[in-house]
């Protein structure tokens, strides 16, 4: 494969950054984002394809604004469900190996153990929903797959927790975090590396699950901000962190209370292992200051 042609779509998000960053030296990666490639445009899917030949494409691209979406379901529809169907049936058209990214909530967290590949989702929103039609379409095309599901992904710029808490704690002297959601924090850096893993094997098909290790609070991810960015200078001052309750922070869409993922297949078939969560954070938070000075 060293001088195979990989192709990142929606490369103008958080996690498609991380992927045209951490893409493997010996690959040739062209990186496309919406301006350049916009997957919901039939047309223009299919003459990018045509015209680049990759041998693989990772579809970093969706619609992810949870809450908008429950007001948004035309645009939603169309970047989570009929995009991925449209580019995975011309993957398997033109032989093009494909990953494709979906998410913690195709489930409604009702478990109390990590989800396995083999659980059976159920959505509570149109996010979700969208995304679950997305990976279905996928799944069923007939192309060289891997759908690798995610939770909580951040980085050190774009629209994430991470970012707007370390804003909020610097407008205000204290902030409210839900403390019953529990979940997974996901640096994107570490999602890409897992995509390319997943891209250059194509003996590796089907649904796989990835998150950095442990599971916490949104809450408790908020005060590891805090602690974090204090002790590197990006905050001056130890701002309060509230914890209040899912019902008292009412929002358009319903989010699972519990939606950690079981990773350990993709840890065996892969050969990887994870990075405790708290380490990715720091590192991201370094990123941040380093972006900053």
């Amino acid at each position: 494969m060293s001088d195979s042609l990989a192709l990142v779509l929606g490369a103008g998000g958080q996690l498609g950054q991380a992927c045209v960053a951490a893409a493997p030296s010996q690959l040739r990666v062209h990186g496309l984002a919406r301006a350049q490639c916009d997957v919901t445009d039939d047309g223009a899917l299919r003459d990018c394809l045509r015209r680049l030949s990759p041998q693989m494409v990772i579809n970093a691209a969706a619609y992810t604004a949870v809450d908008a979406a429950e007001g948004d379901l035309h645009r939603a529809q169309a970047l989570n469900a009929d995009a991925p169907q449209r580019l995975a049936t011309l993957c398997a058209e033109q032989g093009i190996r494909l990953v494709h990214v979906s998410t913690d909530f195709v489930f409604d967290g009702a478990a109390t153990t990590p989800y396995l590949t083999t659980d059976t989702p159920a959505p509570l929103g149109v996010y979700g929903e969208t995304k679950l039609q997305g990976e279905q379409a996928v799944l069923a095309s007939g192309t060289s797959h891997a759908v690798v599901r995610t939770s909580w992904v951040y980085a050190p710029q774009g629209k994430n927790f991470m970012i707007t808490m370390l804003r909020l704690m610097r407008e205000r002297g204290a902030v409210s975090v839900v403390s019953d959601q529990v979940g997974a924090p996901t640096a994107a850096s570490s999602l890409a590396r897992i995509c390319w893993r997943l891209a250059q094997r194509p003996e590796a098909v089907g649904l796989f699950h990835w998150s950095d290790e442990g599971e916490i609070s949104w809450y408790e991810f908020a005060c590891a901000i805090r602690d974090e960015a204090l002790a590197i200078g990006l905050l001056t001052t130890a701002v309060t962190v509230d914890p209040i309750t899912t019902s008292a922070f009412p929002t358009a869409a319903k989010r699972p209370a519990y939606s950690v993922l079981n990773v350990k297949q993709t840890c065996h078939q892969l050969g990887v292992v994870q990075r405790p969560w708290r380490d990715a954070l720091r590192d991201n938070l370094r990123a941040v200051k380093a972006r900053e000075s």
